[in-house]
């Protein structure tokens, strides 16, 4: 037998090798996770279709996971109504709504315009929203500001003003929505929190403090609604791929305007949102988008606070803030 001869038999019996292993060991692993998220795509397919005509309150909406949010709940067959400051970019997200989806919703989306750190305006606000469909089905607590700061050099009216969008906004806005809810025995309060409202890092103790005090607020209402099938879902993200720390204020109230490494790398917003989508469609009460890392250290806040606290100091040390 030739040399070219005895290499073809070797490759054959290397791929029948191969074969073999596939047939064995690999089939039997790979046809249930292929039925599995066959089915799953089914049933997220179905639950998805049960969400059309839910008329979805989204605040934040102009840009980042706001706008991305828009998009999740639009293609779902959603009436939404587009909150934020700023009409122009509500009006653009709008219109790149209206052109991606034009063969799938029919419901024209709906801008709001509306700068939820003014609380007193918010009763009133809340009523003409209400106006327009009759009721909120789902309402998305997504508008928030970031700070970036040593906390023993922050103005107190940095704090203040954090922690009024961040949390007085969100429970103002949810207190206002709340009563229809109740009324209709029906609905889902989504609140956009972040990890730092489980864990606390350096340099961010106003936000972290907003996002702890809104997650603690979220657990005790959802106790008090428990007999209201009014479901209150808080999630918690990681760092997300937005414009968060471009816009952060400092500690004497000026803007940060960089962007930080961790956001640059963070998740992309419509990932996120995907994931909101499913929470609600599940009823979670919490949800945690984070990488394993980010939710041991949630882990071991609670389990080995001591331990928590010296990684804390560690990363204090070897952060340098400018």
């Amino acid at each position: 037998m030739s040399t070219a001869e005895m290499d073809s038999n070797t490759n054959m019996k290397g791929y029948s090798f191969i074969w073999w292993m596939f047939t064995v060991f690999g089939i039997p692993v790979a046809f249930p996770w292929v039925v599995y998220h066959l089915i799953n795509k089914i049933r997220k397919g179905r639950q998805k279709s049960a969400m059309n005509k839910q008329v979805v309150m989204i605040t934040g909406a102009s840009s980042g996971l706001g706008e991305a949010l828009a998009h999740a709940f639009y293609q779902c067959g959603c009436k939404v109504i587009l909150v934020a400051r700023r009409k122009e970019k509500l009006e653009e997200v709008k219109n790149a709504l209206m052109r991606s989806y034009h063969n799938g919703p029919t419901h024209t989306p709906v801008v709001f315009p509306l700068d939820i750190s003014e609380l007193d305006s918010l009763p009133k606000a809340v009523e003409k929203i209400l106006s327009i469909y009759g009721r909120i089905d789902i309402l998305v607590n997504n508008a928030g500001i970031s700070y970036r700061g040593e906390a023993v050099k922050t103005s107190i009216d940095v704090d203040i003003q954090v922690m009024q969008i961040n949390y007085f906004a969100q429970i103002a806005l949810t207190k206002a929505v709340l009563p229809t809810m109740i009324r209709r025995k029906s609905g889902n309060i989504v609140c956009i929190s972040s990890v730092q409202g489980k864990i606390a890092i350096p340099y961010r103790s106003a936000y972290g403090a907003s996002k702890h005090a809104l997650q603690a607020w979220c657990d005790s209402v959802r106790a008090e609604l428990n007999n209201e099938n009014i479901n209150v879902t808080v999630i918690n993200p990681g760092y997300i791929k937005t414009d968060l720390s471009l816009n952060a204020i400092t500690g004497d109230g000026e803007i940060y305007g960089k962007m930080d490494i961790t956001i640059q790398e963070g998740y992309l917003p419509s990932f996120v949102a995907e994931q909101v989508i499913t929470a609600i469609l599940q009823q979670n009460k919490e949800v945690m988008i984070a990488p394993f890392l980010v939710k041991a250290a949630n882990f071991i806040r609670n389990i080995i606070p001591t331990l928590y606290f010296m990684l804390m100091n560690r990363r204090t040390k070897k952060t340098i803030f400018t």
